[in-house]
């Protein structure tokens, strides 16, 4: 007995080992990206996410140039005891550190000139003796990037330094509650991509779901050939009509407005969830709505008091994928909203500048534009299973 379970576990062994793997190649770049998030810019610009247990950001590089002569500790050489607080106090930038290069201490230049570190070197050296010696105090870990994200702040330090320091831009109060309402922060971003998702998502469910129902209980002329005709709508690519409906959105009055957004989103969502509907409340017991009717119930009363509470599972399936579609657009909102009313994939487009820099701030906004998606995800996660498996078993 034991050979068999022995001999059942190794031919399963391979198909373990692939899931384990693609569940690495997927975790490992997240949690990277989550520690990054919560990670100082200082200290996310000089060492990896993987240090953050480890040493202090710059060490190996001030053992690589200076243990041999100052020791591990710095302390070595009493006159210039880089562990002192007093001494590196004096020391704020790394241009004065490079001035000593060429003094000469015991007959001998500080620094041959072949044996310099380099200026991106120099700043971690620099910046590893302020923290090891105590004159900068940085947590290993802080929620500034989120706060900077949030209210929109972009520059070389965070939102509570530069407000201390009174250096913060013209568009920010130092109020983070007021700053929050920042046009370039990610919680007003987020607010109106909440107003955009929620009225886009909703609207092709009711439309969908009464157009379901018709197509599933009520007899017209053409019913098979219209329904036919929606479903080969979803071929049309939506970057064909960006330029005619921009048109028609200008001659009245709906560019840039939710309004445009909101039903463009409903247009090309309401062929895959009538789509999508239909195929399950036409699978419906039919004696059931028979029956229904033969005790007087209207159509009306047939669709919100059997089809919709019978559909619950297709309907929170076609909610998810609408609201996710809707929630990571980026070209719709960029064409019919033109940056007015900045939606998160817009901001967070707008986050990493010209030559990389701000990267930091796109780690927490990344996080903070997945909150919402994977709440709606897991909240109707046991209605969307039973949604796709719905008609493929019996009993």
């Amino acid at each position: 007995m034991n050979m068999e379970r022995l001999r059942n576990w190794l031919g399963q062994l391979p198909t373990h080992v692939i899931v384990i793997g693609f569940m690495l190649i997927w975790l490992v770049p997240t949690l990277g990206l989550l520690v990054t998030s919560f990670r100082p810019v200082q200290d996310a610009n000089v060492s990896g996410w993987w240090t953050v247990l480890g040493s202090v950001p710059g060490e190996e590089v001030y053992v690589a140039n200076c243990a041999s002569c100052h020791g591990a500790n710095g302390d070595a050489i009493a006159a210039a005891d880089l562990g002192d607080p007093d001494f590196i106090s004096a020391y704020r930038r790394s241009i004065q550190i490079s001035a000593t290069f060429d003094n000469v201490y015991a007959g001998q230049i500080h620094i041959p000139e072949t044996q310099r570190p380099s200026d991106q070197d120099l700043a971690d050296i620099l910046s590893f003796l302020r923290r090891k010696s105590g004159v900068e105090t940085r947590p290993t870990l802080t929620i500034n990037n989120y706060i900077d994200a949030l209210v929109g702040y972009r520059g070389t330090t965070d939102y509570e330094t530069s407000c201390l320091e009174g250096t913060q831009s013209p568009d920010l109060t130092c109020d983070f509650v007021s700053d929050l309402s920042n046009p370039r922060g990610m919680a007003q971003a987020f607010i109106n991509t909440v107003i955009v998702t929620l009225p886009a998502t909703l609207l092709p469910l009711v439309f969908g779901a009464l157009a379901a129902y018709a197509f599933s209980w009520l007899h017209f002329r053409g019913r098979l050939w219209i329904f036919a005709l929606m479903v080969g709508l979803q071929i049309v690519p939506l970057q064909m009509t960006l330029v005619p409906i921009s048109r028609l959105y200008q001659q009245l009055g709906l560019s840039g407005s939710f309004l445009g957004v909101w039903l463009f989103h409903t247009g090309f969502g309401l062929p895959y969830a009538i789509y999508l509907m239909r195929n399950f409340i036409g699978a419906l017991p039919r004696d059931l709505f028979e029956s229904a009717y033969l005790d007087g119930a209207s159509h009306w009363t047939a669709f919100y008091r059997l089809a919709l509470p019978l559909s619950m599972p297709a309907l929170a399936s076609l909610a998810i994928f609408q609201f996710l579609w809707v929630w990571n657009d980026l070209l719709v909102a960029l064409v019919f909203l033109t940056g007015r009313h900045p939606v998160l994939t817009y901001q967070i487009n707008n986050l990493v500048q010209s030559m990389g820099g701000g990267w930091h701030l796109l780690t927490a906004s990344a996080f903070l534009s997945m909150i919402l998606p994977l709440i709606v995800f897991f909240a109707f996660q046991r209605y969307f299973v039973r949604g796709l498996l719905a008609g493929s078993v019996k009993g």
